[in-house]
């Protein structure tokens, strides 16, 4: 339908504003796309979601000149062979709500500068190559506190004890290389729902953690965690837990 004598409008994958008549999406799912993403994408001032899933033969890093949708609240690139490093740029769309770079062949570490987007609901960094560790800044989200993906990487070191202030409704931090305590995650005053936080080296002592009343999946299996489990557990709502391969007793 991408028909250069037609109204990109009526152009598959395209939607326009109704009124404006401005591309605001471009969500490219379907077909084999090769390349690199174009320059021309930050063209398109009025765009608001940009999606470009399930493109093995994507290809290059992510484009700079995404840094001009001031406009954009849904930037999707997953299931891709884009490379290269998450881009500091990114912190500068202000407006972002959803941010999804999975499954691709990032690498570098993770920009501390993402902790400035103050409407994120959603930050999902899972299944690169990212390594180094999760920003300090990542415990002082601006606005609201987003769901945080980023299992499936080589993140290290421990987690950044400034995660005592913020309640993550969902975090994922499984398959890593993170190592030390865990227990800055959970607190009785929270709201976080769904921890895991397995496959790691975490070393703490489960019996001495507070859980919040409205955890109701928990996976820490594959650790190095001590102590027993605790009596609380039988307070909460759990639909899920995984303890399992880690160093308890009792």
């Amino acid at each position: 339908s991408w028909n250069p004598d037609t109204d990109c409008c009526d152009w598959y994958s395209v939607t326009c504003d109704s009124t404006t008549n401005r591309i605001n999406s471009l969500t490219i799912f379907a077909g084999q796309v090769s390349g690199q993403i174009p320059a021309q994408v930050g063209d398109l001032p009025y765009l608001e979601t940009l999606q470009f899933h399930k493109q093995p033969n994507l290809t290059g890093p992510i484009q700079p000149s995404i840094a001009k949708l001031k406009n954009l609240k849904s930037l999707r690139l997953s299931w891709t062979n884009i490379s290269g490093s998450v881009p500091d740029f990114l912190s500068k769309l202000k407006n972002l709500n959803f941010l999804e770079l999975s499954f691709n062949n990032l690498t570098g570490s993770i920009p501390s500068s993402l902790s400035q987007l103050p409407n994120l609901n959603a930050l999902h960094l899972d299944r690169n190559k990212l390594t180094g560790h999760i920003p300090k800044s990542f415990g002082q989200f601006s606005g609201n506190v987003p769901d945080l993906f980023l299992s499936h990487n080589q993140l290290s070191g421990s987690i950044p004890t400034s995660f005592s202030k913020m309640g993550f409704s969902r975090i994922d931090l499984s398959r890593n290389k993170l190592e030390g305590d865990a227990s800055m995650i959970f607190g009785s005053n929270k709201t976080t729902q769904i921890v895991d936080l397995s496959r790691n080296l975490l070393e703490f002592n489960l019996s001495k953690v507070e859980f919040p009343k409205s955890l109701t999946s928990l996976d820490i299996n594959h650790n190095k965690i001590t102590g027993s489990i605790p009596v609380e557990f039988t307070q909460l709502n759990l639909q899920f837990l995984s303890v399992s391969y880690n160093r308890l007793c009792g």
